[in-house]
């Protein structure tokens, strides 16, 4: 039995796991999918200064009140700097870092830092007067490869806007701990590829894993049998 910690990217929810965490519970492992501060069913409870560092937080509140050790901590998207940020903090409950399709920051970077900069700029040019990024939720879903309508559906009506301080804020300078880190690349996108970079963050860091998946960005709705059965692959 694995303990899985699934934290979504921007826009998302602990929703989006829904499919893949069934998968894992069947398995007989057990599994905790957070919602971050500001979006999904905890949107309400986010303000202009909601950032990357309370993101962190809420993660490490279910590590710490659960009391959760050995756990697969893994990031989608912009997650990937929220499990980075948890690690830099409690390595000692982690095994293992998974990084779905996710953005990967150095000490120092933000997920902004790692965006083309016409990108960015589009981002910066959405954040409302309460320091959400407010995206066209079918213009996103084009470019998370999400084709079919029923999950479309599914998604459209949960996606909520995104602080924009979880992309903007910088991880601490603190150094990464030396853990073993599995990077799965989703490569059926039609938006520019940001994750590209896999093959240099697996060469940088300690005992890295590459896979690459047949999906498109938001895989775990998608291709929930495949994201789980990687996720359970020793």
């Amino acid at each position: 039995m694995t303990v899985f910690v699934l934290v979504h990217g921007g826009w998302h929810g602990g929703w989006c796991w829904r499919r893949v965490a069934t998968r894992l519970w069947a398995a007989g492992h057990e599994v905790h999918t957070p919602t971050l501060t500001g979006v999904g069913d905890r949107a309400h409870l986010g303000t202009p200064d909601t950032g990357l560092a309370t993101h962190v937080e809420d993660v490490l509140a279910v590590l710490e009140i659960d009391d959760l050790r050995e756990v697969v901590l893994v990031g989608h998207s912009s997650g990937g700097a929220v499990i980075s940020g948890v690690a830099q903090r409690a390595s000692d409950r982690i095994a293992q870092l998974t990084y779905l399709d996710a953005f990967v920051p150095a000490p120092g970077q933000s997920v902004f830092d790692l965006l083309p900069p016409a990108r960015r700029d589009h981002f910066r040019a959405l954040v409302d007067d309460r320091g959400r990024i407010v995206l066209d939720p079918d213009v996103a879903m084009d470019g998370w490869g999400l084709r079919a309508e029923d999950d479309r559906a599914f998604v459209r009506a949960r996606l909520r806007p995104h602080p924009v301080g979880g992309l903007a804020d910088p991880l601490p300078e603190a150094p990464l701990p030396d853990l073993p880190r599995h990077f799965v690349h989703c490569a059926e996108k039609p938006a520019p590829d940001v994750f590209a970079a896999f093959g240099d963050a697996v060469g940088s860091g300690p005992r890295g894993r590459l896979d690459v998946l047949d999906a498109g960005h938001d895989a775990m709705i998608t291709a929930p049998d495949e994201v789980a059965a990687l996720l359970t692959r020793e």
